[in-house]
C-alpha cells in the first residue's frame, strides 16, 4: 500500500495509528524500517514508542538496541545502521527480545539479515524535506489487520 504524507505531523498520526493498532496484540510483532539517511524512521518509531507513553526517545543508533517497558508495551528499537557483521546481533542476544508480547521496530533490516526475525509489516519510506513517500507491506496475517485497523 501506497501513502504520502505531506508533513511531519502525518507521518508521526501514521506511526500513532500503527501502535494503536498493534498494542491489542500479544503476539510478537516485528516491523522494519526502510529508507536512506533522513527518511523519517527514527521519527516513526520516535511516535509509534511515545503513543505507549514514553517521553524521552532515543536513536539507537550508538547502542543497537534501545527498550521501552512498562505496563502496557514491551518495545524494542533496533539501528542496524552501524553493524560490520549481522551475527553481532546475536551478541546483544536479539532472539531474547521475542518475548510474547513484544514489538520490535528494527532500522535498517537489510544490514541485519539472516539474523532478525522475519517482518510482520515493513515500512519504506522515501522523500525530502517535509513529504514521505511511504510503502507499508504486510508479511504475516497479524501484520494485514494491523495495516487494515491503522489506515482506516
Amino acid at each position: 500500500m501506497d501513502l504520502v504524507a505531506k508533513n511531519l505531523g502525518e507521518t508521526q498520526a501514521l506511526a500513532t495509528s500503527l501502535a494503536k493498532c498493534c498494542s491489542s496484540s500479544n503476539d510478537v510483532f516485528v516491523i522494519y524500517l526502510i529508507g536512506d539517511l533522513g527518511t523519517g524512521k527514527t521519527t516513526l518509531a520516535q511516535s509509534f514508542i511515545q503513543f505507549f507513553g514514553f517521553d524521552r526517545v532515543k536513536s539507537p543508533t550508538y547502542s543497537l538496541v534501545e527498550s521501552y517497558q512498562n505496563k502496557s508495551a514491551n518495545i524494542h528499537h533496533f539501528d542496524c545502521y552501524r553493524l560490520s557483521d549481522p551475527e553481532e546481533l546475536d551478541y546483544i542476544g536479539i532472539r531474547e527480545y521475542l518475548s510474547p508480547g513484544s514489538i520490535q521496530l528494527i532500522e535498517w533490516p537489510e544490514l541485519g539479515k539472516g539474523a532478525i526475525a522475519k517482518a510482520d509489516i515493513s515500512i519504506s519510506l522515501k522523500g525530502d524535506h517535509d513529504e514521505r513517500q511511504i510503502n507499508i507491506q504486510g508479511h504475516s496475517a497479524i501484520g494485514k489487520k494491523v495495516i487494515q485497523c491503522a489506515i482506516s
